[in-house]
């Protein structure tokens, strides 16, 4: 049966793949309010990478850990914010590009 969300995507409460993208662009601008409005809808995965990537801009690494200890990924260094926006945006999204 078709849900209309992604396979990479499963576990997703209230927001889908156009969501995720858009809170990864809204990352990749430097607007982590508004990507964090969108990421605690969003139960999945990437949504908690994105999740703990909003903590990391936003300063807050304790949070970030939380986050970042749901992926089963290492936290990275604050100055790394760039580089996974990147990883997030291949992982999530094939390496879609912005717009």
């Amino acid at each position: 049966m078709g849900t209309g969300v992604d396979s990479r995507h499963r576990g997703c409460y209230g927001a889908d793949m156009s969501s995720l993208k858009q809170a990864i662009d809204l990352l990749a601008a430097g607007d982590w309010q508004a990507a964090h409005a969108i990421v605690q809808k969003d139960g999945s995965t990437h949504g908690a990478w994105a999740h703990g990537i909003v903590h990391l801009m936003e300063g807050d690494r304790r949070n970030a850990g939380y986050w970042y200890g749901r992926t089963g990924r290492p936290l990275p260094s604050a100055d790394a914010v760039a580089t996974e926006i990147d990883a997030l945006r291949a992982a999530a999204l094939g390496g879609e590009s912005t717009g």
